[in-house]
């Protein structure tokens, strides 16, 4: 029997280079019903997010899909062209939601290679790419920055020129994009689940989340299934030595951030993504839970609208503990996610 070479392997970390640009397939059109998934995966309860009439007394025109669906599907675009044969996905930086996504929307995603820089090993490299999510009328909704160790197909590929980009720490307050007519000044607190607000909460607090959530494998490659996502660590069983499948990290950000409302209900929309590490491998079977800390505050000119800076560490430890990271700066095996972000509040 002959094969032809119609099937597409990936690319490997050799088939980069900086200043390439890659319009990624598929666009996918948004619905009720990936908010309806969305929420029967994860126990997302943030209102904004859950009904049009508490996004309406909140000055949108209903509820936008949840930021992180717009995430997902933006990152699951770039995966047969960015982390098809990737090792791990390192981290990310400098990401901002732009524009709400709404119900109807039809969202495409096109990436540019900013960084290449080959491990030590010879084996494998880093690629550092800033992805763009547009709606179907050429808006921006999502950017941000992510760095991925590919596969090389061939070791005795030469090394590139070595080009790390420098990538700020932090979103500046002053570049969050509030969603355009968003006022607080009428937020039902009853309604939202929760009587903080933004000035309740002081830099330095500890909130520990208190509930858990035990993954399980049906869900976690649902979910992967759901984004479109076609890493091959997530589905095939043979591609690691150990035969386990990773748990995408998206799932695992979404878990912490829907356990995050347990004490950061009214903390409503994601605005900026600072940072994040997926610091442990997720599997099935683990049960996560979350805490977090306030690292920043900043006002907005939006009436009644506030910016709180959150660090959200997902674990599968038994409570929330000060030896999530050592002396050396490492994680502990039991930490999962590292996320810094910052969102909106009621003041």
């Amino acid at each position: 029997m002959s094969m032809t070479g119609k099937t597409n392997p990936g690319r490997f970390f050799e088939d980069y280079r900086v200043g390439q640009v890659i319009r990624h397939a598929v666009p996918r059109t948004l619905s009720g019903g990936e908010r309806a998934l969305y929420h029967a995966l994860y126990p997302a309860r943030h209102a904004i997010s859950s009904s049009d009439e508490f996004a309406r007394a909140c000055g949108l025109r209903a509820a936008p899909l949840d930021e992180l669906i717009a995430f997902h599907t933006v990152f699951g675009k770039t995966v047969p062209d960015v982390s098809l044969n990737a090792v791990a996905n390192l981290g990310y930086a400098q990401g901002r939601w732009l524009a709400p996504v709404w119900p109807g929307d039809t969202i495409r995603s096109e990436s540019e290679v900013i960084g290449v820089k080959q491990n030590s090993n010879g084996t494998s490299g880093n690629v550092y790419v800033r992805t763009r999510g547009l709606n179907q009328a050429g808006t921006v909704v999502l950017d941000y920055v992510r760095w991925v160790m590919v596969r090389k197909r061939d070791r005795d590929a030469p090394a590139p020129q070595e080009v790390v980009p420098e990538l700020a720490k932090v979103v500046p307050a002053a570049d969050l994009v509030v969603p355009e007519g968003l006022d607080f000044r009428n937020y039902d607190f009853d309604l939202a689940g929760e009587p903080h607000r933004w000035g309740d909460y002081a830099v330095g607090e500890i909130i520990d989340h208190a509930d858990g959530v035990t993954v399980e494998e049906a869900e976690h490659m649902l979910a992967t299934r759901l984004w479109q996502n076609t890493a091959k660590v997530h589905f095939d069983a043979t591609f690691r030595d150990d035969g386990r499948r990773l748990i995408y990290g998206g799932h695992v950000i979404s878990l912490a951030r829907a356990l995050s409302f347990n004490g950061l209900a009214n903390a409503q929309m994601m605005v900026a993504l600072n940072g994040g590490a997926h610091a442990n491998p997720c599997f099935a079977g683990d049960t996560v839970r979350a805490w977090s800390e306030v690292l920043d505050k900043a006002a907005t000119s939006a009436p009644g609208v506030g910016a709180i800076r959150l660090r959200t560490v997902a674990h599968k430890g038994p409570a929330c503990d000060s030896a999530w990271r050592g002396e050396d700066g490492r994680y502990a095996p039991h930490v999962l996610l590292d996320l810094d972000y910052w969102a909106l509040m009621p003041v």
